[in-house]
């Protein structure tokens, strides 16, 4: 018994030092990498300002050649022209000091780099500084960060069809206060590709789908949701009600009621997801939380019925859902023109 005791303490013991030795392997790569960040920025900021003068004229090929020459002989590879005209960029689209050293907390080098626009979609600021805050306050990793893009997440949230100076702020928020609002949790369309289903299949077909690849389609939601139940029973006047799934989404503080629907948006929808809300609120709501928000996802939407009915009064999202994807130069044309869409509506509101 005592031998048996010693070998359990022993253990222990190895396995807590094991621990502490992960952790502090962990810190020193991020404290590393910190670190590195915030040099390759001041690299950058200072080539740029002392001897390219601020001017991009290409990066000044043979300006740059000379300091990527002279680092390289004496520190060896890290500092070659590619990666000093990246050094370049990233104190250019990054511009200030104190926001890079905030984020370097969740974001690698190579985070950043696939942030600086060496290619055409991240050519806009306001883009670039939503995936910067996403990324760091959902932890994506590289992976995810470039499948988002490529994904054009940006583009399929609500942030995007409002005025610049509205994305400025809610951007700020976030980075100032961790602060999420539905517009930038929520999107339309969504890529429901993964659940295999082709030509003709039914509602529950497409909740079946949905729970056998839970993980995949809480992925696409987004970080911060949990799934809580299927076929959410209500008993209202006697009747029963059935609400398709029950998320609650951690950061927003509220529970989320998800409705599918094949076909277009009707105005009934309406309706029944106002009841389904109303009785959330009543019966399942806990101290603290936010009233409870729906997501009503249509195979395709109605957009002037949407907009006549201010859903967003409501706390009602709609969004299409598409099981098979069009190409991406279709994807963003029928993004960009619901964009310019939704941008006009707002303009002529005010």
């Amino acid at each position: 018994m005592g031998k048996l005791k010693k070998i359990n303490s022993e253990e222990l013991l190895f396995n807590d030092i094991t621990k502490l030795i992960e952790e502090s392997k962990k810190y020193v790569a991020h404290t590393v990498n910190a670190t590195l960040t915030i040099l390759y920025w001041k690299i950058g900021k200072r080539i740029n300002r002392d001897l390219l003068k601020n001017k991009r004229a290409n990066y000044g090929a043979q300006i740059v050649a000379t300091p990527s020459r002279q680092l390289t002989e004496k520190y060896g590879s890290g500092f070659g022209e590619k990666s000093i005209r990246r050094m370049i960029q990233f104190s250019e689209v990054f511009p200030d000091e104190k926001i890079v050293a905030s984020a370097t907390r969740q974001l690698s080098w190579s985070h950043f780099i696939e942030l600086i626009p060496l290619k055409q979609p991240l050519k806009q600021p306001l883009k670039r500084a939503f995936y910067a805050e996403m990324c760091r306050i959902e932890r994506w990793s590289i992976k995810t960060l470039r499948k988002k893009i490529d994904g054009m997440l940006y583009e399929r949230t609500a942030i995007s069809k409002k005025p610049k100076q509205l994305i400025k702020q809610e951007i700020k928020q976030l980075r100032d206060e961790d602060k999420l609002t539905p517009d930038l949790v929520f999107r339309d369309p969504y890529f429901l590709d993964f659940l295999g289903l082709k030509n003709t299949f039914s509602e529950k077909n497409l909740e079946d789908a949905i729970l056998r690849e839970l993980e995949s389609f809480i992925l696409e939601l987004g970080q911060g949701f949990s799934f809580i139940e299927r076929q959410k029973r209500m008993v209202i006047d006697g009747e029963d009600f059935r609400l398709d799934l029950l998320f609650y989404h951690r950061k927003l503080k509220r529970l989320v009621a998800i409705e599918l629907k094949l076909g277009k948006f009707k105005v009934g929808y309406k309706s029944q997801m106002e009841l389904y809300l109303r009785w959330l609120e009543k019966n399942e709501m806990q101290a603290g939380e936010e009233t409870p928000i729906g997501l009503i996802l249509c195979a395709e939407g109605s957009k002037e019925q949407i907009e006549l009915l201010q859903l967003n009064k409501s706390g009602i999202k709609v969004a299409e859902y598409l099981t098979d994807l069009p190409s991406k130069q279709l994807l963003q044309e029928k993004l960009h023109h619901a964009v310019e869409i939704s941008k006009k509506h707002i303009e002529n509101n005010e």
